[in-house]
């Protein structure tokens, strides 16, 4: 437990670090990378690049300072940040590097003193143990399932579909021939590359884009312009090929009753775990509405899985939102609405009190669709996200 006087210290001082903004996390990861250059191997650095990292680290600096006296209502963040950490193989010896070099970066921007710097080590470890008892604890369940392992396992590739312009789903089956740790639909996996045109070795999380089956997996990737590991898997890795996966993670985890009606609400890419939670819903007993947002015909993905799974199950219905529908596009039969997505269109077909919504697309569009679910009176606690990349609040 934290002593008062550390509790009064960090909270006194917390605002001086926010006053800070980027500049204390920049100096942070430089210090950090340029003493540990090995842990350039578990960061995202594109993430780094485009401040996103830099973003998530401090708002998760002031969430913990503000919350220091009241931890348990940080446990959902730190639900969703162990479980990334396990996708990307943080282990406890990693905690006291970081830790080092967080003190420094107070100690040589703030000069605050030895009590202060003193204060925010005492709160570092608290924390620091939380992750790592939480951590450790989703290693060893992941481990101990039938099918399940800890670290990296090899599976080779043994289908590739395109399902867009952009979209490409990989199908990879374990070489061991054993089964695969089961999952929850919404939830992601973990992708190890090591290649020669690589400065680094770089891991991915992308999500499980179908229900389980304990036989093989599927992630189904955008190609990003200037996404390193996308185009490789979409440009260079075939069929037969070999790639390492770590297990099973993630808290967005579909949980319903049979008699809670779902919405599933995806913009762009985040159709992924939206598909594997209506593939495991289609045997539910209350109604599953589907709302997807994209451009036009050409990117939207799995468009023709989707209203096949919606004319075999009748509690199953769907609408589809395209903004700049294409003259190949057939309102109808291809997509119902135009625009951005507006759910006052839909909104008698569910009932806000009772409703477990399910979100996942651009940051921007989930925000803009969580505004629309407060307007209609879905409660908080019944609306669920997942962001791609580094935790980000809506």
């Amino acid at each position: 437990m934290l002593s008062q006087q550390t509790i009064d210290i960090v909270k006194s001082t917390a605002p001086v670090l926010a006053e800070t903004g980027p500049t204390l996390t920049t100096h942070f990861y430089q210090r950090l990378f340029h003493h540990h250059p090995e842990l350039k191997d578990i960061f995202n650095l594109r993430h780094q690049q485009n401040g996103d990292q830099r973003e998530a680290l401090f708002n998760a600096i002031c969430a913990y300072a503000q919350n220091i006296d009241n931890l348990p209502a940080l446990l959902g963040a730190v639900e969703k940040i162990a479980h990334k950490h396990t996708s990307l193989l943080v282990q406890a010896e990693h905690y006291p590097i970081v830790g080092q070099h967080l003190l420094a970066t107070i100690d040589e921007l703030l000069s605050p003193g030895q009590a202060v710097l003193d204060a925010w080590a005492e709160a570092y470890q608290v924390l620091a143990d939380v992750f790592i008892a939480k951590e450790q604890q989703l290693y060893d369940d992941s481990h101990a399932q039938i099918g399940g392992w800890q670290g990296q396992r090899a599976f080779t590739l043994i289908e590739k579909r395109p399902e867009s312009e952009q979209v490409t789903s990989f199908v990879f089956a374990p070489q061991d021939g054993q089964p695969v740790a089961p999952f929850t639909a919404g939830q992601y996996i973990g992708i190890v590359v090591n290649h020669t045109g690589f400065e680094h070795q770089e891991i991915r999380q992308y999500s499980l884009s179908h229900a389980p089956n304990g036989q093989h997996y599927q992630i189904s990737v955008k190609r990003e312009p200037q996404g390193q590991v996308s185009n490789y898997l979409h440009d260079e890795l075939a069929i037969g090929g070999t790639v390492m996966l770590t297990p099973p993670a993630g808290d967005l985890k579909l949980n319903v009753d049979q008699d809670a009606p779902v919405v599933l609400i995806s913009g762009g890419v985040g159709v992924t775990p939206m598909l594997a939670m209506l593939e495991s819903l289609t045997e539910h007993d209350a109604p599953v509405t589907w709302l997807h947002a994209t451009e036009n015909g050409k990117l939207h993905a799995f468009n023709h899985s989707v209203r096949t799974l919606a004319r075999q199950h009748a509690h199953i219905q769907t609408h589809i939102w395209y903004n700049q529908p294409q003259p190949t596009d057939t309102l109808g039969q291809d997509f119902d609405h135009t625009g951005w997505m507006d759910l006052t269109a839909v909104s008698d077909t569910f009932s806000p009190a009772a409703v477990q919504v399910y979100l996942c697309g651009p940051v921007g569009f989930m925000r803009h669709i969580q505004a629309q679910l407060r307007e209609l009176g879905v409660p908080d606690e019944q609306f669920h996200y997942e962001c791609f990349g580094p935790h980000k609040t809506l």
